[in-house]
């Protein structure tokens, strides 16, 4: 579905990323997980960019993604749009879903590929989805995590949702865990390892480190799904 809309409203998340949300139009259906493709203006010049969706199908009056800002000209164009400012969408993308498929999942990811994540998870809140889900989520420092306070919103509405976050670079009040999501990390945290399909988003670097986690951890790769976020930057 393809249509021209108008930003709604910018939601700053950490010091350089912020989420971006849009009227959702009647009859735009989209699973958990899907990206879309938002064109915007630079000048006369239209600039093409692939994201997630971080808003989830539950929620009906907007829909959303969360962009990292960086030197490049679509977030430097990004980074001055204006409420009310145009875009055109066509969505909805992609085969990176959960709804439940799975009686136990893994969701392994770093930085700003959290984005698909919040919506899963978002939707199988609201939807009261019995599935076990484990999110590993590894930042380099407590400032870098998007969706944290939100996550925990919804993981006291969840009994089936655990959240493990990991920061590389911990200041004195961190109460998470320390490092890289490592096999140690997740079989500690999650003795049931063994019997979980593995869902993986990031940049190209993270979802090589993903592979090898679950390699190390002796499973097949049948049981690793991978979303790889070519236009990272």
């Amino acid at each position: 579905m393809k249509f021209e809309t108008s930003l709604k409203e910018i939601i700053p998340r950490t010091s350089d990323v912020s989420s971006f949300r849009f009227p959702r139009p009647n009859g735009l259906e989209y699973k958990a997980g899907q990206y879309m493709l938002v064109n915007i203006k630079s000048g006369d010049k239209e600039l093409l960019h692939a994201f997630s969706f971080s808003s989830s199908p539950t929620e009906k009056d907007f829909i959303e993604f969360t962009k990292k800002f960086t030197p490049n000209e679509y977030s430097v164009t990004l980074s001055t749009l204006k409420l009310g400012n145009w875009a055109r969408i066509d969505a909805p993308y992609g085969k990176f879903t959960f709804e439940g498929e799975y009686p136990k999942v893994a969701l392994l990811t770093g930085g700003i590929g959290i984005t698909p994540f919040r919506s899963i998870i978002k939707y199988c809140t609201d939807k009261h989805v019995d599935s076990s889900i484990f999110l590993f989520h590894g930042c380099r420092t407590p400032r870098d995590f998007a969706f944290q306070t939100d996550l925990e919103q919804m993981q006291k509405k969840n009994p089936n949702l655990h959240l493990v976050f990991t920061a590389n670079e911990p200041d004195s009040a961190w109460t998470g865990s320390v490092g890289n999501i490592t096999p140690d990390l997740v079989k500690r945290e999650m003795p049931d390892f063994a019997e979980r399909v593995y869902f993986a988003c990031g940049p190209p670097g993270m979802i090589q480190a993903m592979t090898n986690l679950v390699k190390q951890l002796g499973l097949p790769e049948s049981q690793l799904k991978l979303e790889s976020f070519a236009g990272y930057t």
